[in-house]
């Protein structure tokens, strides 16, 4: 009783522990119906606590120490009203404004109706893409930031990042389905030729040469059942891919910076989409881990057939793969990459020499594959839009898609679960999830 008795407020009298002396004072009244009354006034206690914590503490408001919690959101999309209903069911004491900023993706900044700074003045939570205050004085009272994207890589040069503390979370694990989902298309769209089978199509060509027969590189095609997966950084998009690969029949292999010895390291931390992922982290086979290229370099040379780049961009991770690893790669002569991630963490020009490589040396004419790898796939590029001139646009065997793999009509509706869990996590006193790290960079 006595810390729970410390966390009521002053004006509710707490009954006293029970002890020998009262027991004297009331020696008719057998000891177990003096316990259970207390425990149901304990009951009560908790009860009555439980409505009056959230509001006088975690959310602000009760003592005057803090304000009430109001909470700000700022997306490119129209306003979500039935996530903010829901939210304002579970926390009706909460305020809610929203303001709609379109999002121009050449400079991760908002377009079109400036925010006025003075709307920053009272939040204590802000949910937001990339609009910030200007200053840390323009939001002197903001507690939480809650970032409609995986990384905060974007944001790092603001002050709001460099020169406060306050808490900053990702929206890290809503992106796992939809970008899965991608990496698997463009994967297989490469592997079985789609671009050819399409043009037979728009040609009205049953194969190439005429009815019943086919190009003979279809004789080639490889299917995914007993290929290595590799995945570089298993976050909840890694996981994704990895557990819908080794649906596939393929072996997965991962790396982390930090080595993940025992279960519970290896368990999913963050927001989880129900049914997606690997939240204990039972999938791969082997893990492998470091922060040095050897390390690195002996995860590579593990004979992956597809690499999965999720790491998140850092200074150590920029251009993490560049020449020496896609040569390592190009031994298997089978090797096809995928970067979700960021464009400045894979070389382009280097990819685009390996990809040379392999074309001018096809295994498929009787090659050796030139040392190169056999294919990419790309939804991130270095600069994002990428000019018209710049070569990897005519690389061979390169898909490149405008940052489009994790679009979807649940990406806000899931930016806002994660924030709803975080609200319900505060609230409680408990740990919360998707928090960055700003020494880390993620």
């Amino acid at each position: 009783m006595e810390n729970f008795s410390r966390s009521i407020p002053s004006s509710i009298e707490v009954i006293p522990t029970l002890n020998s002396s009262h027991e004297k004072e009331w020696p008719s009244i057998p000891s177990t119906s003096i316990i259970q009354s207390l425990n149901i006034a304990t009951d009560r206690l908790k009860s009555l606590a439980s409505t009056l914590l959230p509001q006088n503490i975690a959310m602000g408001g009760g003592d005057g120490s803090s304000p009430p919690a109001h909470v700000l959101i700022i997306l490119p999309i129209p306003e979500p009203t039935d996530a903010i209903a829901r939210i304002k069911r579970k926390h009706p004491t909460i305020e809610i404004t929203f303001r709609s900023l379109l999002f121009n993706p050449t400079s991760w900044q908002g377009r079109g109706q400036p925010i006025d700074p003075s709307i920053y003045s009272t939040i204590t939570h802000l949910v937001t893409l990339s609009a910030l205050p200007p200053s840390p004085s323009d939001a002197p009272h903001l507690q939480l930031i809650l970032l409609a994207s995986a990384g905060s890589n974007h944001i790092q040069h603001t002050p709001i990042y460099k020169d406060t503390d306050i808490t900053l979370t990702t929206s890290s694990g809503i992106h796992g389905p939809q970008i899965a989902e991608w990496c698997l298309m463009t994967a297989l769209a490469s592997s079985h030729y789609y671009n050819m089978l399409h043009d037979w199509q728009k040609q009205h060509k049953w194969g190439r040469s005429g009815v019943g027969e086919s190009d003979t590189r279809l004789e080639t095609l490889r299917d995914k059942v007993g290929q290595r997966l590799g995945v570089l950084g298993y976050g909840s998009i890694g996981r994704q891919v990895a557990r819908v690969a080794k649906a596939m029949g393929m072996r997965v292999i991962v790396y982390t910076a930090s080595p993940r010895p025992t279960p519970e390291s290896k368990r999913d931390a963050g927001f989880i989409v129900p049914g997606t992922g690997d939240p204990d982290g039972s999938i791969p086979e082997e893990w492998f881990s470091g922060l040095d290229k050897e390390s690195l370099h002996h995860f590579l040379g593990q004979g992956i057939d597809w690499l999965i780049i999720s790491v998140p961009l850092t200074k150590q991770t920029t251009k993490l793969i560049s020449a020496p690893e896609l040569s390592i790669l190009g031994k298997t002569r089978n090797s096809f990459v995928t970067n979700i991630s960021r464009g400045q963490i894979l070389d382009q020009t280097a990819l685009v020499k390996s990809l040379r490589a392999y074309a001018a040396a096809d295994p498929v004419k009787g090659g050796d594959g030139g040392g190169g790898v056999r294919g990419a796939a790309l939804d991130v590029t270095d600069p994002e839009p990428l000019p018209e001139t710049d070569e990897l646009w005519a690389a061979p065997n390169c898909i490149i898609t405008p940052h489009v793999s994790g679009l979807g009509v649940k990406y806000m509706d899931r930016v806002l679960q994660v924030f709803e869990v975080n609200l319900e996590r505060e609230e409680e006193g408990a740990s919360l999830i998707n928090v960055v790290d700003r020494k880390r960079g993620y």
